[in-house]
This record gives C-alpha cells, sequence and structure tokens, in this order.
C-alpha cells in the first residue's frame, strides 16, 4: 500500500468515526430505547426458558405465550389493587402538601431552619412568576411527554417480543459483521453480555420485591398510612440505584411527619435497615452472577446518562454499564491487552 493510500485509508477511517458519533449523539435516545427493548427481551426469553421442559413449543411462541400471562398476572393485579392504590394515592397527594407544612413549622423553630426556609421562595412568589399562557404550554408539554411516553413503552414492548421470538436470527446477523476467524469469539462476548444482564435482571427483580414488601411490612408495624403506596413506590424505585431509594424515602418521611418528628426518625431507620439488608443478602448474590460495578463509576454514569436522555438513561445506566464493563474484560483487557486475568476488580491481583 503506497503512502498516499495510506493517508486515504486513515482519513476514510477518521470521517467514518466521526460519522457514527454523530449519528450517535443525534439517535441516542433511540439506541436508549433499542437497549431498553433488549433488556426486556432478555427477561422474556429466561422466563420461556423456564418453561421449556414443561412446554414443548417453539421459541416464538413460549415466548409469546410468557407474555400473554405476564400481561394477565400484572393486568389482575392492578385490577385487584388498583382501588386500595388508587385511595391511598389520593391520599398521599392530599396529605403531601399538610407534611411539608409540618416539616417548615417544625424547622422554624430553630435558628438554621428560619435561614433555610428565608432562602426559599415562598408561594404568592411562585405564584407571580407564573402566567397563564406559561402554564397552559406546560399543561401541553405535559400530555405531550406522556402520549410520547406511552407510545416508547409500547415501541419498547413490541421491539422486545420481535427480539425475544427470534434471538438466533439477529445475533448470528450481528455475528456475520465481523472477519470469520473472530465470530467464535464475538459469540463467546455476546453470551457473557446476555448470562450478565440476564442475571442481573432476575437479581433486580428479587431486590425490588424484597425491598417493596419487607418496607410494606415495616411501614404497616409503624403505623404509618398508605403503607401498600409507599412500598410499591419503594420497590418500584429500587431499580435504580443510588437514586432510587431515596427519592422512594422522601413522602414516606413527609408522612411519618405529620404523626410525630419521632415516627420520621423511625421510618428513616427502617428505610436504611432495609437497604443494608438488600446490599448485604440480595446484592453479593447478584454480583456472584455478573459483575460487581464500582458505586462511584455507576453513580458518575447515571449522572452522565440523566443528563443526556433524562429519567429514561437514570434507569437504564447501571444495566448498560455492567454491559460495557464486560465487553471491556472480554475484548479490551483480555484480547486486545492480553490481561487474561480480565476482570477489572481484580485489576491489582493481575497486575501483582
Amino acid at each position: 500500500m503506497t503512502f498516499t493510500q495510506k493517508v486515504a485509508t486513515a482519513c476514510g477511517l477518521v470521517v467514518a468515526t466521526v460519522l457514527l458519533l454523530a449519528l450517535l449523539y443525534y439517535t441516542f435516545d433511540v439506541v436508549m430505547l433499542v437497549f431498553a427493548a433488549a433488556l426486556l427481551a432478555i427477561f422474556l426469553a429466561g422466563l420461556a426458558d423456564v418453561i421449556e421442559p414443561y412446554v414443548p413449543l417453539g421459541d416464538g411462541l413460549r415466548v409469546l405465550l410468557v407474555s400473554v400471562i405476564l400481561i394477565g398476572v400484572i393486568g389482575g393485579t392492578i385490577a385487584l389493587l388498583s382501588p386500595s392504590i388508587a385511595e391511598q394515592g389520593q391520599h398521599l397527594r392530599d396529605e403531601l402538601p399538610k407534611s411539608a407544612a409540618s416539616v417548615r413549622d417544625y424547622i422554624s423553630q430553630y435558628g438554621w431552619g428560619r435561614t433555610l426556609i428565608a432562602q426559599m421562595p415562598s408561594f404568592d412568589d411562585v405564584k407571580a412568576n407564573v402566567n397563564f399562557s406559561t402554564l397552559l404550554s406546560g399543561v401541553g408539554g405535559v400530555f405531550t411527554s406522556t402520549l410520547g411516553a406511552m407510545g416508547n413503552v409500547a415501541i419498547v414492548i413490541l421491539l422486545a417480543i420481535y427480539l425475544a421470538s427470534e434471538p438466533r436470527f439477529y445475533s448470528q446477523g450481528f455475528v456475520r459483521l465481523f472477519p470469520i476467524p473472530r465470530r467464535k469469539r464475538v459469540i463467546e462476548v455476546l453470551h457473557q453480555v446476555y448470562e450478565t444482564l440476564r442475571w442481573w435482571l432476575i437479581g433486580k427483580f428479587a431486590s425490588m420485591l424484597f425491598i417493596g414488601i419487607l418496607t410494606w411490612i415495616g411501614l404497616s408495624v409503624l403505623g404509618v398510612p398508605i403503607a401498600l403506596t409507599l412500598g410499591l413506590i419503594a420497590g418500584l424505585l429500587s431499580f435504580i440505584p443510588n437514586f432510587g431509594p431515596i427519592i422512594s424515602a422522601v413522602p414516606a418521611l413527609l408522612i411519618a411527619f405529620v404523626d410525630s418528628p419521632i415516627t420520621a426518625v423511625y421510618v428513616l431507620i427502617l428505610y436504611i435497615a432495609v437497604q443494608i439488608i438488600e446490599s448485604n443478602v440480595v446484592t453479593p448474590l447478584i454480583e456472584r452472577e455478573t459483575v460487581e460495578l464500582p458505586p462511584a463509576l455507576t453513580v458518575v454514569f447515571q449522572l452522565g446518562l440523566g443528563s443526556l436522555v433524562g429519567g429514561l438513561g437514570l434507569v437504564l445506566a447501571t444495566p448498560l454499564l455492567a454491559m460495557i464493563v464486560v465487553v471491556v474484560q472480554l475484548v479490551y483487557l483480555q484480547d486486545i491487552l492480553g490481561d487474561k486475568g480480565g476482570a477489572l476488580a481484580n485489576t491489582d491481583e493481575a497486575v501483582e
């Protein structure tokens, strides 16, 4: 290859890389939706594998059967709990302003509390700065975003069913993009990514169920109102590591504060205890089959994706980071650097 050809090849690679990065930047929200669909597809495929010995059907039919059963279970649960949750949700909406006012009155007894309240805008100031046209625009924006979210959910479910019904078709098509000598290694990497995400989802589902039930029971014992709804919120938000438990604790603390500050302290202790138990029981089981993610890296990655694509990025940051860590371990550390130890958590041991 002549010097001119080498320069032209290098320039072509640079241009292709820039174009690929630009495409990724402008379609990153679509990429995240596809990743969400892949996660759901892995979950559906895992459930279909569980019933395979008992249901002699093809992959597509088993995935369809699992999807119908799952929709039926979710629909039945919603129908069973919706009256109670709706009533408790209305109670939560009515009580939160009163709880916030109680907290404000309590902390205003102290100097630091009065200083903090003085820095916050009053209701009259907020009302004066809100005009009718802006409010209508905001309502329209919420309505549009709600429809968009429903459409995104429908797209994710449809894509997930397609991916889970014919996983070999899509995986084989992806593998064929690589040179023949490398295809076996690509299959190994894809299999490891699949296993990592599958076990992560299994562990996360168990963690959500554990936190939701334990929080519900604990709040019921403490006599906190709407314990079922608060337990459901805690379970669902625990899907988001680090930030989810903090967000879910806020309404519970405010509701408990209406009873008494000491009840709010008990609720805080309960939430901390639930997280400690989950971190020492469920999380080690997850990491035994997946990868250990450094906490600081996880938080930074969550903040970065949250700033890029909002709440969806915050929700999907941890499984996406787990996938990236697996690819880095297998492709960069092992194949490129030749570090067959290859685990990020064991880097010091490999060096020694």
